[in-house]
């Protein structure tokens, strides 16, 4: 099987042309390849296929085998779908949470059309871990919620995001977790992400979420700046819409690492 490793800000994904493959497949193509040190090594899986006028089909698996979105995960099929010639520098992504626009802005640059946000929930009562000040909840294509803290250096990330994200009152799915913190008019971020079960060095969904919520109730003026752990800058563009915002995008680096073939 052809695969290409991409790379969403070290939010790295195994990319596959999906053959008419059924979901079953893919969920255990999903965990076979992702396996760090037993095979290709991911966070999870895009299966990525053409259709009609320029459209590009995405279906994505966490390394776990459950299939959601994944913000990161599509700009990067976008990416492959122009470098293989598929589309043009604007697309259309059919994915889990609809279908949305992205346009390629530079050698390794993607901005993409995100899900409107409904619903934020700013304040969220719960019993959190020490080092959160604040929490806010929303749904961004998949739930996350963003935990306020006064750093991000030292912050034991795995434990305390899997305490978060099991935490009851978000019922038997969980949901992702965003540490952030702001400086001036910057987001520093940090994610705990479901289905990986691990700190990732990026979250699309999770930059966009913790932009909108910190945005809103902060009074950052968009586009809002967001820097990762390991460095990445994206930006988040949004207008506000009641409880929630419209007019969502996030733009950010998006690289194909290599392509390979691997028996399966």
């Amino acid at each position: 099987m052809t695969f290409w490793k991409m790379s969403g800000a070290g939010n790295d994904f195994v990319l596959i042309r999906n053959e008419n493959y059924s979901g079953r497949v893919l969920e255990q193509l999903a965990v076979n390849l992702c396996r760090i040190k037993l095979s290709v090594g991911a966070d999870g899986l895009l299966a990525v296929k053409p259709e009609t006028d320029g459209v590009i089909s995405v279906r994505y698996f966490n390394s776990d085998g459950s299939e959601a979105f994944c913000g990161n995960g599509s700009r990067c099929s976008a990416l492959w779908a122009f470098s293989e010639k598929l589309c043009g520098r604007k697309t259309t992504l059919k994915t889990y949470s609809g279908e949305l626009e992205a346009e390629i802005k530079g050698e390794n640059s993607v901005r993409m059309r995100m899900p409107d946000v409904n619903g934020i929930v700013f304040g969220f009562r719960g019993v959190w871990p020490q080092t959160v000040k604040t929490l806010h909840f929303l749904n961004t294509g998949v739930p996350h919620a963003v935990a306020v803290v006064d750093g991000l250096d030292g912050l034991d990330v795995c434990t305390d995001g899997r305490s978060v994200r099991n935490n009851a009152v978000f019922g038997p799915d969980g949901t992702n977790v965003d540490f952030v913190c702001v400086d001036g008019d910057t987001v520093k971020i940090r994610t705990y992400e479901r289905g990986v079960e691990a700190e990732t060095l990026a979250c699309g969904t999770g930059i966009t979420a913790s932009a909108v919520a910190l945005g809103i109730a902060g009074g950052i003026k968009s586009p809002v700046r967001v820097i990762t752990g390991r460095g990445d800058e994206f930006k988040v563009w949004f207008d506000k819409n009641g409880a929630g915002a419209s007019g969502v995008y996030v733009m950010g680096p998006a690289e194909t690492v290599f392509k390979g073939e691997i028996n399966v």
